[in-house]
């Protein structure tokens, strides 16, 4: 196969835990042949979605810390992205206009036969915060709302109350307002832009001091090892961006109700890599858009995350 992957910048990632870099190279392990290029190297011209995308080889023995681990096999040149026999769509958020633009894009060319992964309007018609509602019998109490009244109604409701921003990322922008909050106001205030944005409110669960767990879901199915994120000791989030420590641990019987329940259905709509965020019995966000912790869960256990994600996407492009 040739694969096509949409990416941030290559040295910028830090190659020793990065789940993209995990997938390369598994895809280069398999004989696979593999292209870079980043969103504003895609564009379309007379109905074609094309990019410029650059070869690219993995450098034997490199440091994974420092940033040549890569190089270029053959300088950056346009192609169609139906040329490619897989396009992995694995570029960071900010989920902005720019990221919507590219999804359309992506869209176009799955349209025209290119193979997407995520596809584009899957990854879009699915915000990972909002797209927990569809399993609301997994999820806690939630109230999704721009209004300051109802949002202080759910908390008086439920006391202890999370509530975050839909657009955010790694832990940012989330406050834990407890029964006697003296900053309700401002919090809401804030968030809301005094009414005008909408949030998520939750009811809080404890078991987050046992961790965070992402669960992955690969075409469906799946890893039987979650990387539960452990909060830092005063904190009540467990994004090991907010700096929480990861474990990986075995599913458990409603880990795998939950993924068995949710992950036909995700795959089903063109989602080959889902991230499922639980703590204790609720799933608390759907990550479609770039899902990581492959590297810790298969240095801590042994199982070969990015040889389960590269077996199933042989599986469907029929390599």
């Amino acid at each position: 196969m040739h694969v096509l992957f949409i990416i941030d910048p290559l040295p910028l990632l830090k190659a020793y835990k990065d789940s993209s870099v995990a997938m390369m190279r598994a895809l280069t392990a398999k004989g696979h042949t593999l292209s870079a290029a980043m969103m504003h190297d895609l564009y379309i011209e007379q109905g074609t979605v094309r990019a410029r995308a650059t070869g690219i080889d993995l450098v034997d023995g490199a440091d994974s810390h420092g940033h040549a681990w890569w190089r270029e096999s053959s300088p950056a040149a346009d192609a169609e992205l139906t040329g490619f026999d897989a396009v992995i769509m694995r570029k960071d958020p900010p989920f902005d206009m720019e990221y919507v633009y590219v999804t359309h894009l992506l869209e176009y060319a799955q349209a025209r036969g290119a193979r997407v992964f995520n596809s584009g309007a899957a990854i879009r018609n699915h915000p990972e915060k909002l797209a927990i509602t569809e399993f609301s019998q997994y999820t806690a109490p939630t109230l999704v709302t721009s209004d300051m009244t109802r949002l202080r109604a759910f908390h008086a409701s439920h006391q202890d109350v999370i509530v975050k921003p839909l657009d955010g990322m790694g832990g940012t922008g989330i406050f834990r307002m407890r029964a006697e909050e003296p900053n309700l106001g401002a919090i809401l205030e804030t968030l809301t832009g005094n009414g005008s944005r909408t949030i998520m409110a939750q009811r809080y669960i404890p078991e987050i001091a046992d961790g965070d767990k992402r669960i992955l879901l690969i075409d469906g199915e799946p890893v039987p090892y979650a990387l539960a994120r452990i909060p830092l000791a005063g904190e009540t989030r467990g994004n090991l961006a907010a700096g929480g420590r990861g474990v990986a641990r075995p599913l458990t019987p409603h880990d795998l109700e939950i993924a068995h329940a949710v992950g036909p259905v995700l795959a089903r709509r063109g989602l080959l890599l889902v991230g499922l965020d639980v703590i204790g019995r609720y799933v608390t966000e759907i990550n479609v858009t770039s899902p990581t912790c492959f590297v810790e869960i298969t240095e801590q256990t042994g199982f070969d995350v990015a040889g389960f994600f590269v077996t199933a996407l042989e599986r469907i492009v029929g390599a």
